[in-house]
């Protein structure tokens, strides 16, 4: 019985010490535990969990593996095993490894979420909404799914869908970086640079570490600047139109106004360049960014 409540206690602190995001204290609390329960799949999981969140992909892996060796069903090792797969670009791993965790865990939200943005890569938009309204039948209020299908109706051209979403994902997640994230991407994507620049900023100072975020922070205020904004005005009557419209007006354009055509690609990389230095010294002055 004492060796049982032991487990138990060091079982919660592991969970506990993974909250708070002291992943290495984790770890050695979950190797504690081994000791106990030497072939414990749960455990083997947690710790294929513990360096998926500290992003050593292959020693996840490793540790999954050897959770499901013990049992094939072991739903945390396959959640594992899907998102190192996600997080490393591998999809026909990503393809495979989701059928076989939807079939142990039909109810995890998160794989939907996951498929909704492989999804939206490829630009099969409509596909992408289905896997994510899947996933907000099993978490209706989850504000990471809100504001990605908040991007996905953007990308669609469904503005007010896309702002009505927002405003549901603001409700539940105003304080988490990733919801911030994915508003600023629909905004972006709205032809809204300036809340773009906000939501990236606010981003920014809940995760400061993220390079992601420096990154889209940069960008955000790039595409913000006056000089650059010039080029983007058509983007919001651009996007409206289908692949066949935008081909045949550019077509139409390079036989009738080839000069204008030039001139106006070359205008948009100066503008490009010359925004992006501007932006560069104002937020880091003359040196080079490390």
């Amino acid at each position: 019985m004492h060796e049982q409540e032991a487990y138990q206690a060091g079982y919660t602190a592991v969970q506990q010490l993974i909250q708070w995001q002291r992943y290495k204290e984790a770890l050695a609390e979950a190797q504690e535990l081994l000791k106990l329960e030497p072939e414990d799949p749960d455990v083997f999981a947690m710790i294929a969990h513990i360096y998926l969140l500290m992003s050593e992909y292959e020693k996840a892996l490793h540790w999954a593996s050897e959770a499901l060796r013990r049992n094939p069903e072991e739903q945390l090792a396959w959640f594992v095993r899907v998102n190192v797969y996600y997080e490393t670009d591998n999809e026909s791993s990503f393809q495979s490894a989701l059928q076989e965790a939807l079939r142990v865990d039909p109810y995890e939200a998160h794989y939907y979420f996951l498929q909704a943005n492989r999804l939206n890569k490829k630009a099969r938009f409509h596909e992408a909404k289905e896997e994510l309204v899947r996933a907000l039948e099993l978490q209706p209020e989850a504000p990471l799914y809100l504001a990605t299908l908040s991007y996905t109706e953007a990308l669609l051209g469904k503005d007010g869908a896309s702002r009505e979403l927002e405003r549901e994902a603001l409700r539940y997640g105003a304080e988490m970086p990733y919801v911030l994230l994915y508003l600023a991407w629909a905004a972006g994507r709205r032809g809204d640079f300036k809340l773009r620049e906000t939501y990236i900023r606010s981003a920014v100072r809940l995760n400061p570490d993220s390079r992601q975020f420096q990154d889209e922070y940069l960008e955000a205020l790039q595409q913000n600047h006056k000089l650059f904004r010039v080029f983007l005005w058509p983007s919001k009557w651009i996007r409206r139109l289908k692949g066949w419209q935008l081909f045949l007006i550019w077509a139409a354009a390079w036989l009738l106004f080839r000069p204008l055509v030039i001139v106006f690609i070359l205008l948009y990389v100066l503008a490009h360049w010359l925004s992006k230095l501007i932006v560069h010294v104002k937020v880091f002055g003359w040196r080079r960014r490390r």
